[in-house]
């Protein structure tokens, strides 16, 4: 039951929850973690994963977020570096800089920033996202 023997697995590699900040919670500072990040309360500060991050409906991160994946259903201001997929839900708000592999926006999400696409290699595409009205919204077809 407590041998040595047996290495506890992660949380991704048995199917578990990811780490979670739940709603009504307010974190100051910075998180580093290997496992996936689900954050559904507000953080103000800096998250570091070499997995996914998820910004619930009710969640806020202020400050610059490195993964590999993200899924944004809430609201986020700062700096954002994706390396593979940005997913963005209908209910987003997204203020700040983007650099990101691959962006999924659902019709309906806000996406006031400057982003730059590139491949795996980083080749750079830019495109600004900046608008005059900060209440615009980016529409999908």
């Amino acid at each position: 039951m407590f041998s040595d023997r047996q290495k506890p697995k992660a949380m991704n590699e048995i199917g578990g929850q990811p780490n979670r900040i739940e709603k009504n919670t307010k974190i100051k500072g910075d998180i580093i973690s290997e496992a996936d990040f689900r954050i559904d309360g507000k953080l103000d500060g800096n998250v570091k994963t070499s997995g996914k991050v998820v910004i619930g409906k009710d969640g806020y991160i202020h400050g610059k977020v490195e993964c590999v994946n993200a899924d944004i259903e809430g609201s986020f201001n700062g700096e954002l570096l994706v390396s593979d997929l940005l997913s963005l839900k209908a209910s987003a708000v997204i203020e700040g800089t983007v650099t990101v592999s691959k962006l999924a926006v659902e019709p309906g999400a806000t996406f006031n920033a400057s982003c730059t696409m590139g491949g795996k290699k980083g080749s750079g595409n830019t495109a600004g996202f900046k608008s005059s009205n900060s209440n615009e919204t980016a529409k999908a077809s």
